[in-house]
């Protein structure tokens, strides 16, 4: 009797050790990857989404105005929260406050490393383009920015770091304070940047659409089009991040959020006319007064659309980080980017898949 009962105590034991081995396995499966496919996965009761009230924001305004994300997700419940600059939306995400966040390139990187590369995964892109440093007419080059004051929308988010990039390019000093022989640059919500541009207390910005062209529209000029800066002219202005978790546990809610995406894209290249409304629209409501029509014309003009991130530009991006000062040094983006839901959604739509570049893979030890 003894024996028999030694028997399956032993088979237990055994099957336990086999067990904890194979859960192992698939937890480091799981994290190398960073799709979450092996974890144990649930619909979600709800996505909380967070969005600009900007043109380069389109498929995310477009998204919910026409409703492609809620009928998309069913049953989960789609709550949206706005922001005007990426770290606040960084904040939020780091924070659980947010899962899915539209956001641009260089918060997305600063989101991954101050996370250690845990908390957040690129899922897709959304716009590229779309961002200038326009200035008064009077200045026709680099070296007239001296002893003046450029805006951008807050510290360390895209266009910041763009511009910071270009001044040292252009062998010119930052400063803090007024400086004849450097360019001051200071942090300004849009609409405070209009205002001051408007009264003649600043002499420009490196502004993200619709607030380049709102600028443009108030007397100022393109001293530089950022697509002129990259290789066919494509850069991801704005980018679609997840928190590691919520793609982990709702993958199915993630690709549903995609779809919705893709639809609001397939809707601004099929009915441009609608989805400037659309979007405009969706401005208002956010922000309390529409954009003039002149304005959103010139805004998609710069602009275009798609769910392919650009993977292959994020290593220059986390190297223009470190030289804009934003961050101290660069970011391994091995793991960062997860392309299994974009990929999805673009197979099923007939599309070709997005290129990851090598960042879906983990630092090879």
């Amino acid at each position: 009797m003894r024996l028999r009962s030694r028997v399956p105590i032993a088979v237990l034991a055994a099957l336990a050790a086999v067990g904890v081995l194979a859960s192992c396995s698939r937890a480091s499966d799981s994290e190398s990857s960073g799709s979450g496919s092996a974890a144990a996965t649930s619909p979600a009761a709800e996505l909380r989404l967070g969005y600009f009230p900007n043109i380069t924001h389109a498929p995310a305004l477009i998204g919910v105005d026409k409703g492609y994300f809620a009928q998309e997700l069913g049953s989960t419940k789609l709550t949206t929260q706005t922001f005007n600059a990426g770290p606040d939306e960084v904040n939020a995400l780091l924070g659980g406050s947010l899962d899915v966040a539209f956001i641009g390139s260089s918060p997305a990187i600063n989101a991954f490393a101050k996370s250690n590369g845990e908390a957040v995964r690129l899922i897709a892109g959304a716009a590229s383009g779309g961002a200038q440093l326009v200035v008064s007419k009077d200045i026709t080059s680099p070296e007239q920015l001296k002893g003046k004051t450029i805006a951008t929308p807050q510290l360390g988010n895209t266009q910041d770091v763009s511009l910071k990039k270009w001044l040292k390019a252009n062998n010119l000093e930052i400063a803090t304070a007024p400086d004849p022989n450097k360019v001051v640059v200071q942090n300004l919500d849009n609409p405070r940047t209009l205002d001051l541009f408007k009264s003649g207390q600043i002499a420009g910005g490196w502004l993200p659409e619709p607030w380049s062209s709102r600028l443009v529209d108030a007397g100022a000029s393109v001293l530089v089009d950022e697509r002129t800066l990259w290789p066919n002219g494509q850069f991801p202005t704005t980018v679609v991040i997840v928190r590691t978790a919520f793609l982990q546990q709702h993958p199915d809610a993630v690709e549903a959020l995609l779809r919705g995406e893709q639809k609001a894209i397939d809707f601004i290249a099929s009915d441009p006319a609608g989805a400037k409304t659309a979007a405009n629209n969706a401005i208002k409501q956010l922000s309390g007064s529409a954009l003039a029509p002149n304005i959103v014309d010139r805004a998609f003009t710069e602009l275009s659309f798609g769910l392919d991130p650009l993977a292959a530009t994020f290593p220059q991006l986390s190297k223009d980080s470190v030289t804009a000062g934003a961050t101290q040094k660069e970011t391994d983006l091995h793991g960062f980017l997860d392309v299994t839901a974009v990929n999805a959604v673009l197979k099923a739509a007939g599309k070709p898949p997005v290129d990851a570049a090598g960042l879906d893979r983990p630092k090879s030890s």
